[in-house]
């Protein structure tokens, strides 16, 4: 009995003393009716512990214990129960945090981070700053998985065979269209058809049967010799046209070339010219003369002369099939004159006119960009020199494109793979260096943001990201792209770390910042969707609705813009003015243009231009729930959804969202069935809905708030009714604060629940700045940042420097991380 009492004594843990001292009496109290004394409802019992291990081992069930007690979920609210004090909500988060998951508080875990990839966004932004090139990814690439809410999560940033060939692919046109190939060039001028313009309209569209001529005049300061390029297409309509035209050419009066234009398939002709040109202006125009119209041949071959022969390779179409008895072949009247139908035709278009010169050397100028890349005016002419200038340029270059100094090892690698090219006979300098350029874009120190740590002592558990891994962290949170010149300069000489707050502030200040506004509110707040999400506005609005200018009910690309545009201007201004957080959720104030305020009723706006606009003093506007692009992505096609929008208001703003659906639910509009008289609205079918079991633990959750959101239809605009009756917003959280409408929610959401927001938007940040979803460990960091803005005030910038210098933001685990994605690359291509 002693030896068992002994055993028992020693195996005690000093989490399982405090648990049996401070947090069962606790869980006693408020808990052990649902979830103790043999009874476990929803499979969770606080009472059948075996050991304290098994107790401290339980993380996710006391994660889970932890959000639902301050959160005020659990326990249940009764009117015979009082909720747990503060103190006792206090006492139970302390015992989870430094006993059950043994968080240091001095030290904490930074967490792993995986090795990820960069975005499409990322790395179209990085292709901008590196190479002065703007590469469409969004387009080239295919999208991105989320996790976690964000598509900057290491976790799910995988790479397919097929993305690495596109990376591969992109590298390769990159370089060659933003690096220059030769050090000096013929300077060349583009003229398009649009450029062309006089009688009969612009060089874009001329029609065969209309004559026009039209001209472009370019201005010349060196008289030499030049060439003009001229690039022509001719297309005829899918049914045969018998429009018959001649184009002239002409250079300064003088012409150049005719060609006869008749009825095709697409057909590009390009003729080349060298003139003689004096300084000043020269002209090049084009007429069209319109012809006889053409018959189609016959579908045997034609007899000599039975018609005009194609020229320049336009061929002749087969004869149509003939008309039918008593039917004539030809229209009549004027606009079947000849033949001609409404639907057919025969265009040229003026393609391209450039004009290359002057052609002599000694007049040839520098490329675009060679500056930029090459900072001395020609390549040396010696074979040392020429790689020790290839070594120079290599080392910046991949130095900014791998956001650390480039390995010996590899910069040697480069070096003799530009070598290699520019050593060739007939190849330059530039063509070298531009090979080595597409290596490095190809490489996974590029594609990949491969994080390093400061050397860590021995028996270290976590060491602190090196200066330009912080720099690297720093800029694609703000930014989205690759640190500039500042941030890595500061970061080579060891003294970022000590600047974090003026360069933070910096970074806001520069209009790169856009892309945290845009990214992150396009993501948290559903932004990007507003964009794409299918709205049907004419049932939405109704036939009365206002029109737009081409007299439609739609809801269009210009009014998705707008609506994604106040919510943007909306964040940057609480971010750039440093307000309060809260004002997120609830202001007297949005960014409105003229459009966009009649379509929420607010008066006095006028112009395209959106602008910050004060809100009248009972306008139910103000924060982003009640702006359109919320209100739009969490409805339904025709209809508000008023379980989206609740669910919206846990995931997003109070952070608590409630777990999946079970299966076989019944669909809501089965309960429609239960009005066989009338037409219900929304908050009587979500009623008969909530009756069910199976849906009313979730649903008394949600619904109360989205339905406080019903007064906006599907577009965000003001109603009164639903189905031809009175809405009635009222409602209460299920905490217990009650609301009579949208502006009471708001308050009550901003006073009673303002903790449980500043905790939802500092968990969001987080993920989004360290791309990847939180867990146990991080609960002190978050407490830490919650903390900290509700003594400021909720103020925005407490906010981000609080994640900026948090430890996981700033310090990685010293085991050495996985990094199977970036051996798929170096498996595929030497890096």
């Amino acid at each position: 009995m002693g030896l068992t009492a002994a055993a028992a004594m020693a195996a005690e843990t000093a989490a399982g003393r405090n648990y049996r001292q401070k947090v069962e009496p606790i869980l006693s109290k408020y808990c052990f009716d649902c979830h103790g004394n043999g009874i476990g409802k929803g499979r969770v019992t606080l009472d059948e512990f075996a050991s304290d291990e098994e107790i401290v081992a339980k993380r996710d069930l006391w994660l889970a214990a932890l959000k639902n007690v301050r959160a005020g979920l659990m326990p249940p609210r009764e009117e015979d129960l009082a909720p747990p004090t503060p103190a006792e909500i206090e006492t139970l988060a302390h015992w989870i945090k430094y006993d059950a998951f043994g968080i240091d508080p001095q030290n904490p875990d930074p967490g792993h981070v995986t090795t990820r990839r960069l975005n499409r966004i990322e790395y179209r932004n990085t292709i901008r700053d590196l190479m002065g090139y703007d590469f469409n990814s969004e387009v080239e690439f295919p999208p991105d998985d989320s996790g976690n809410g964000f598509d900057n999560n290491g976790d799910v940033l995988t790479v397919s065979p097929l993305l690495l060939e596109k990376y591969l692919a992109a590298a390769e046109f990159i370089v060659d269209h933003a690096v220059p190939k030769v050090g000096r060039m013929i300077r060349e001028r583009m003229a398009s058809g649009k450029d062309f313009r006089g009688e009969g309209g612009t060089g874009e569209n001329l029609n065969a049967r209309r004559a026009a001529k039209v001209s472009r005049t370019f201005f010349i300061d060196q008289a030499e010799k030049y060439q003009v390029v001229i690039e022509l297409e001719t297309r005829g309509s899918f049914d045969f046209d018998p429009s018959h035209c001649k184009v002239i050419a002409r250079i300064d009066d003088d012409e150049t070339f005719t060609e006869d234009v008749v009825w095709s398939e697409r057909h590009t002709l390009k003729r080349e010219f060298e003139v003689d040109w004096s300084a000043g202006s020269h002209v090049v125009s084009f007429e069209v003369v319109p012809l006889e119209p053409v018959d189609a041949p016959p579908k045997s071959a034609p007899a000599a002369g039975a018609g005009p022969v194609a020229r320049q390779g336009m061929r002749i179409p087969p004869a149509p099939a003939p008309a039918s008895a008593g039917s004539p072949a030809r229209e009549a009247g004027p606009r079947g004159q000849f033949g001609f139908r409404p639907s057919t035709s025969v265009n040229v278009r003026i393609a391209s006119v450039q004009v290359r010169g002057p052609l002599n050397p000694k007049f040839w100028i520098v490329p675009d960009n060679y500056a930029r890349f090459f900072p001395r005016a020609e390549a040396p002419a010696t074979v040392a020199e020429r790689d020790a200038y290839a070594e120079e340029l290599l080392r910046k270059f991949a130095t900014r494109a791998f956001r650390r100094p480039v390995e010996e090892s590899k910069l040697k690698q480069l070096v003799a793979l530009a070598r290699q090219v520019y050593g060739e006979p007939g190849r330059s300098f530039e063509e070298g260096i531009s090979r080595a350029m597409m290596a490095v874009l190809g490489s996974p120190r590029f594609l990949f943001r491969v994080e390093a740590v400061e050397p860590p002592a021995a028996g270290q558990r976590f060491a602190a990201l090196d200066e330009c891994a912080l720099a690297s962290r720093l800029s694609y949170f703000l930014w989205s792209t690759m640190p500039d010149e500042e941030l890595a300069g500061l970061a080579a000489r060891g003294e970022l770390r000590r600047q974090l707050r003026p360069q933070v502030e910096r970074m806001l200040k520069d209009p790169k910042a856009q892309a945290f506004v845009r990214n992150f509110t396009g993501q948290w707040l559903q932004a990007r969707d507003v964009e794409f999400v299918p709205i049907n506005a004419r049932v939405v609005m109704g036939p009365n609705a206002a029109r737009n200018k081409d007299g439609r009910i739609e809801f269009d690309s210009a009014f998705r813009k707008a609506m994604r545009s106040e919510t943007e201007m909306y964040f940057d201004y609480v971010l750039r003015e440093d307000r309060s957080v809260l004002e997120l959720v609830d202001s007297d104030y949005t960014f409105l243009n003229e459009r966009l305020a009649t379509h929420y009723g607010v008066p006095e706006v006028a112009g395209e231009q959106l602008r910050l606009v004060k809100l009248p003093a009972d306008s139910p506007r103000g924060g982003v729930i009640t702006q359109g692009t919320v209100l739009a992505v969490t409805s339904n096609p025709t209809r508000t959804s008023p379980v989206k929008r609740g669910l919206f208001i846990l995931e997003n703003i109070l952070g608590t969202p409630p777990p999946p659906p079970p299966p076989d639910v019944p669909d809501l509009e089965e309960a429609k069935k239960e009005f066989k008289d009338r037409e219900p609205k929304l908050s009587e079918m979500l009623a008969v809905h909530r009756a069910n079991k199976l849906c009313s633990s979730c649903h008394e959750r949600m619904d109360p708030l989205g339905l406080a959101l019903e007064n906006f239809n599907a577009l965000g605009a003001w109603r009164e009714t639903d189905a031809r009756q009175p809405i009635d917003p009222a409602g209460a959280l299920i905490t217990g604060e009650k609301f009579a409408d949208i502006r009471e929610l708001k308050r009550v959401l901003t006073h009673e629940r303002k903790l449980d927001v500043y905790r939802c938007l500092t968990e969001k940040l987080m993920i989004y700045a360290l791309g990847r979803g939180l867990e146990y460990y991080d609960t002190h960091a978050i407490d830490d940042i919650v903390d900290r803005l509700n003594a400021a005030e909720g103020r925005m910038s407490v906010l981000l420097m609080g994640v900026v210098e948090s430890a996981a933001f700033q310090k990685q685990r010293t085991a050495p991380a996985a990094a199977q994605s970036v051996s798929l690359l170096r498996a595929s291509r030497p890096n």
